[in-house]
């Protein structure tokens, strides 16, 4: 196995933390609005919540849709195949040995930044809560389109169901997601780590000389 040892290196690209934080602000506001549109708060009028909600909802799909384009052209989907490779071990840590200091079982590397866990959450996210919201919110959003259809009342209450149960699981994944940004090295570790970018990951010799060669700028040390 190569000789590793650990460099403060920025793992996540300005545009990796640019998605991230500019998702979490409109997934809270289409959280903060979508609670306002079924009466949950009156802090906003309807008319107002319909609208913030509507172009809150376009500007995450608009940038859902760039984001894959750019995680396809970089290379980056890799991060989010799904593996079972210590995924057990990550259940086991967070189960009990999180309780009694235990180290985390999954080192960061550059080639997978994320755990099994965190992969397969996050894979969930983009490919069965993210789509199944967007698809529902476009067709509540033309129903002025094919309302004249038989059986459309029906159907509306079908598509606003399964919209809002897809809400809800959006919701739980990100009460989940800020939970586990608690459990780093300090409660906020992982969220400075989104902030600046820089974690300190084990390299290889191979890695740090492609670092030190062609992204110097992402060596911290």
């Amino acid at each position: 196995m190569a000789k590793r040892e650990k460099h403060a290196v920025t793992i996540y690209t300005r545009y990796e933390r640019f998605w991230h934080w500019t998702q979490a602000l409109l997934i809270f506001m289409l959280a903060f609005t979508g609670f306002g549109l079924h009466g949950t708060h009156d802090l906003l009028r309807f008319d107002q919540a319909v609208m913030l909600h509507t172009y809150a909802a376009i500007a995450l799909i608009v940038l859902w849709i760039f984001t894959t384009f750019w995680n396809f052209t970089t290379g980056n989907w890799r991060q989010f195949m799904p593996t079972t490779k210590g995924l057990f071990a990550v259940i086991r840590y967070y189960a009990w040995g999180i309780l009694f200091g235990a180290d985390h079982p999954h080192k960061k590397t550059l080639r997978r930044k994320q755990n099994a866990l965190q992969g397969l959450a996050y894979l969930t996210f983009m490919v069965l809560i993210g789509p199944a919201l967007w698809i529902t919110g476009i067709i509540y959003l033309l129903y002025d389109l094919w309302n004249e259809i038989p059986g459309a009342a029906d159907a509306l209450f079908v598509v606003a169901f399964l919209h809002t149960a897809a809400a809800f699981l959006m919701v739980t994944f990100v009460i989940i997601h800020i939970y586990m940004t608690t459990t780093g090295k300090t409660p906020t570790h992982y969220i400075k780590t989104m902030i600046t970018g820089v974690e300190c990951i084990e390299l290889t010799e191979v890695e740090r000389a492609y670092l030190a060669e062609d992204h110097p700028e992402r060596l911290k040390e």
